[in-house]
Formats: structure tokens, sequence, C-alpha cells
């Protein structure tokens, strides 16, 4: 089981809106000792939303969807949700009440009568068409819900609108609802220096040897042309099991001082 990430819409992929999905999630799972296993940005195609959803269907990953959940044109990501699962779409129950109670709000807050049969009020319920079998995510900012679909050995779909203010604490609510019991299983360990005037195939062998003697520990390296400030450089460190990522990060300082390479501790 692992924690994944889909990001929809055109506006990402075209620069005409930067992503915030991505670092707040990551920050809201490392919060609670957790980590992101992979993300994926999509467009706003049918079939390639379609697709991309029928193969994380598949897994039985907690996979968070942010955006095209809405009811114009440009939305498709509850059709796709539905097709990718091959059932049928239709209005929640409860999701047609939240709906409801919000476009009321918003009439008494303009002073207007509210009518439900109103063409613009009929649509606005599209947004409660979910895949059969859907439950709902709460919307703490505007009661209009995302959807949940269960599926597998424990994994998960939640999908919510791309708008942040929206998007983020629908996620806390599900993580803190619904998985509290993954939290800070497992004790993290991540640390790192800075080595100079090494190039990483030289140094490849013994992050190799760091990894295969300690199997709960992944060796990373992070090359730097440098700057006005800092010289040519690579961060190299180990992050993973407490236990192991100390043991095994003495055996990188260890070694790099047999190597006789300059570094410097962070």
């Amino acid at each position: 089981m692992a924690f994944g990430l889909i990001i929809i819409g055109d506006e990402i992929l075209s620069g005409k809106r930067s992503d915030k999905h991505f670092p707040k999630v990551v920050e809201l799972l490392a919060a609670r000792g957790l980590s992101l296993s992979w993300a994926e940005v999509v467009g706003d195609d049918r079939a390639r939303i379609t697709a991309t959803l029928k193969r994380t269907f598949a897994s039985n990953d907690i996979v968070f969807s942010c955006g095209g959940i809405g009811a114009t044109p440009d939305d498709h990501t509850r059709q796709c949700a539905a097709a990718a699962l091959g059932v049928p779409i239709e209005l929640h129950p409860e999701a047609k009440q939240k709906i409801q109670e919000r476009m009321l709000e918003m009439a008494r807050e303009a002073n207007v009568p509210f009518d439900l049969n109103k063409p613009e009020n009929l649509h606005r319920l599209k947004m409660g068409e979910f895949p059969q079998g859907a439950e709902i995510v709460p919307n703490p900012y505007n009661k209009i819900p995302g959807f949940a679909i269960h599926h597998g050995n424990g994994g998960a779909h939640y999908f919510m609108p791309g708008f942040p203010v929206m998007a983020w604490p629908m996620i806390e609510w599900i993580l803190d609802t619904h998985y509290p019991h993954l939290f800070h299983q497992f004790a993290h360990f991540e640390k790192s220096v800075l080595v100079f005037q090494s190039m990483e195939s030289a140094l490849t062998p013994l992050m190799e040897e760091i990894e295969d003697e300690f199997p709960q520990v992944k060796v990373f390296s992070l090359p730097s042309v440098g700057d006005a400030n800092t010289r040519r450089h690579i961060e190299l460190g180990v992050k993973g099991d407490a236990e192991q990522g100390a043991l095994a990060f003495d055996k990188l300082l260890a070694e790099l001082k047999q190597l006789k390479v300059e570094i410097q501790h962070l």
C-alpha cells in the first residue's frame, strides 16, 4: 500500500497555473509520518484520465485526485472514474442534499428567492453525480462534496476539487479519519553531508555496498554544479529505518574518510 497523487488540469500542463498540491500533500503526509510514493499530472483528456484511473484502480494504493470534478464542459473526472470502473454515474443522495443546502445559503446571502428548478440550479446538481457505489468526502469550505471509491485490498481513491482551499482540508480529513492507524508506524532516519571534489561514479560502489548491507536504507546523491556561494559538490546521504539508517550513516562517514574526500556536515 502506497500513497499517490493525481493532479488533473490542462492549466497545469500549459503553465497557466502552477501546481501547489504536490508540495502540500508531501507536507501533510510527512507531518503524520507518511510519505508520497508517486505523483502524476494529467490534462483534461477523457481517454487519458480514464486510462490513468483504470491503471491506478487496479492497485491497492491510497490515491488523492485533485481537479476536474466540477460541472463545466472541461470537467471530466467524475465521468472518467465511472468509465474506468465500468459502472454508471448517478446522483448521490447525500451530495444532492449538501449541494441544495449550499444553493439555499447562497440565495439567502444574496437576499434572492431560491428556486431549485431554475436551470442553473438543476445543473449544479451534476456536481453530485458520482460513480455508482461512491461515498462522499465532506468539503468544509462550501459543502459541495468530493467522492471516494474503495477498491482492492485496502486501496482507495479520493476525488477533490482543484482549489487548494477546498482540497487540502479534505485531504487532512481523509487522513485523520481513515488512516490514523498508519501514522508514525516507523521511526525515520535521514541524514547527509556535502562531498567536494569527487564524482558520483567514484562514490557509486560505496552507495551500492551500503544498500546491500542495510536493506531498509536508501542511499541518495544530489549533485550540484555550485553557484556564487557554493562550490561544485554532491549531497550524499542515507534515509530509511531509524536503526539501520544510523548505522549506515556511520559507515558512510567512515568510508568517506578512507577515501580522503572533503566533506561538510549539514
